[in-house]
């Protein structure tokens, strides 16, 4: 995954958060909205709420691990993602959090394509 991917700026989040679906499971809350390009592109929060640096920046890199190991296959064109840490996130299992991060972009998938369809 190249940094072509990556969601930088606010607009990309705030737009996500207004206009997209939501996913919410026990480790992760993950947003999606289709966007203007062609390419997927995706973005990371940890909010101090979660916890202290440490505890931020080990949900930030397991939560990069994740979308490069799922979503990059299976990532719908044109869609932004937003993966929200939760307090949950720095210490479920991997497995755990592999499992609902698949669930859950399977519901978003499923949601995109029947707002698709309806207009």
């Amino acid at each position: 995954m190249s940094d072509k991917h990556i969601i930088s700026a606010r607009p990309g989040f705030i737009r996500a958060r207004n206009h997209g679906e939501k996913a919410i499971s026990k480790t992760v809350i993950i947003q999606a909205v289709r966007g203007d390009g062609d390419s997927w592109r995706y973005g990371l929060t940890a909010t101090k709420k979660i916890g202290n640096a440490v505890v931020r920046n080990r949900v930030r890199r397991r939560l990069r691990a994740v979308a490069r190991e799922i979503l990059a296959p299976i990532a719908m064109s044109g869609v932004d993602y937003v993966f929200i840490g939760r307090a949950t996130t720095a210490a479920s299992s991997w497995s755990a959090l592999v499992t609902e991060v698949e669930k859950s972009l399977k519901y978003l998938h499923r949601k995109l394509g029947d707002a698709e369809k309806q207009g």
